[in-house]
């Protein structure tokens, strides 16, 4: 069985474009020894040409797409 390497994130800390290439930083949330609220911390970052990211969001998309229809997701309807 080939090996793969998985990465775990809590969430993305910030995307931005630098150097003509997008750039996600993927954060996990770290305990505080004070009991406070977790801090994110950024410890993955996934380096991209633009047309890789326009591919990788559209495959986000048509996911989201099938886990609102399924119900896994709901939109949030903001209340005007």
């Amino acid at each position: 069985m080939e090996h793969k390497k998985e990465i775990f994130a809590d969430g993305i800390g910030q995307i931005h474009f630098a150097g003509g290439m997008v750039r996600f930083d993927f954060v996990t949330l770290q305990p505080n020894e004070n009991g406070a609220a977790p801090t994110p911390v950024v410890n993955e970052r996934i380096i991209m040409p633009p047309q890789g990211f326009l591919g990788a969001f559209n495959s986000m998309q048509q996911l989201i797409d099938k886990l609102l229809e399924a119900g896994v997701l709901q939109k949030n309807e903001q209340a005007k």
